[in-house]
């Protein structure tokens, strides 16, 4: 099972230009991807630089017909001309897709600090060895209190779906619409964190939960131990962040960490200001 994970700033590249061609044909470059998750895709947004208010979502979605489309927005505002302008996270899953869930991040107030509205898109999917829950997200930039507490959401997503696994099915309810949300704590939570290894926020989503939950590890340290993470940021002469440094993970529960074959930053394409991090899953 492989899955791709990639900040495609709208399709703009380290160049300052926007073409979403070049953002497709980087990740075929990739290889097969069952699982492809992408953060800051657009659509109808007005004032991205670069960017013509494309439907980028439609775009994506056309570019990969083998894959069913899951797009959660963050920032869902009106376009000033009679539509609705949108920002979040996509996934396209070319696995099984079951249950599908769309998080707001919690935001809370940070005085002096700028602040996007961010979210996480959560879909239980279908493994060759069982259903498997994928989550896409894009935490804050600015604020390291924000970033803290939707690192803690991250935390307790998987608290509170290990504890209503623990529980199993009431079977007192006839309506299929109460047995819709039930999903594994097996899980991959991928995307940009916006924080450096060895931060508060890295950190903190790396510490134990609570007993009997899987706790998060980061797959690159699964694979490669004290190697120091590859820079997924900083690279191909892009304006920001000026140096090179590791902000965008692939997280796994515990009990996946033993299927994690390859962890690696792919480096080559300079379509975005943001590096692709590819996760491959062993099925045996």
């Amino acid at each position: 099972m492989r899955i791709v994970s990639w900040n495609i700033q709208w399709g703009r590249g380290a160049d300052g230009r926007v073409d979403l061609e070049r953002t497709v044909a980087a990740i075929h470059d990739i290889g097969d991807a069952e699982v492809i998750c992408l953060q800051e895709v657009a659509q109808n947004f007005p004032g991205l630089e670069g960017g013509d208010c494309e439907d980028e979502v439609a775009i994506l979605a056309a570019a990969f017909p083998g894959h069913e489309a899951m797009y959660g927005a963050g920032i869902d505002v009106p376009d000033g001309a009679g539509g609705r302008a949108r920002f979040g996270n996509l996934m396209l899953s070319r696995l099984e897709v079951g249950p599908v869930f769309r998080h707001l991040l919690p935001c809370p107030a940070d005085p002096g600090q700028a602040a996007m509205q961010r979210c996480c898109v959560e879909a239980v999917l279908q493994a060759p060895w069982g259903p498997v829950r994928v989550l896409t997200t894009h935490l804050e930039y600015y604020s390291a209190r924000q970033r803290a507490a939707q690192v803690a959401m991250l935390r307790a997503l998987q608290k509170e779906v290990a504890g209503q696994v623990a529980a199993g099915p009431a079977g007192r309810e006839a309506s299929p619409a109460f047995a819709a949300g039930r999903r594994p704590v097996t899980a991959v939570a991928c995307g940009d964190f916006n924080c450096e290894p060895g931060s508060g926020a890295y950190t903190l989503m790396s510490a134990d939960i609570a007993l009997h939950v899987p706790p998060w590890r980061d797959a690159w340290r699964v694979k490669h131990r004290s190697r120091a993470h590859d820079p997924t940021v900083g690279l191909h002469g892009a304006e920001w962040p000026g140096r090179t440094y590791c902000c965008d993970y692939a997280w796994v529960s515990d009990d996946l960490a033993a299927r994690v074959a390859q962890v690696e930053v792919y480096a080559a394409t300079p379509a975005s200001d943001h590096q692709p991090l590819v996760l491959e899953l062993n099925d045996g």
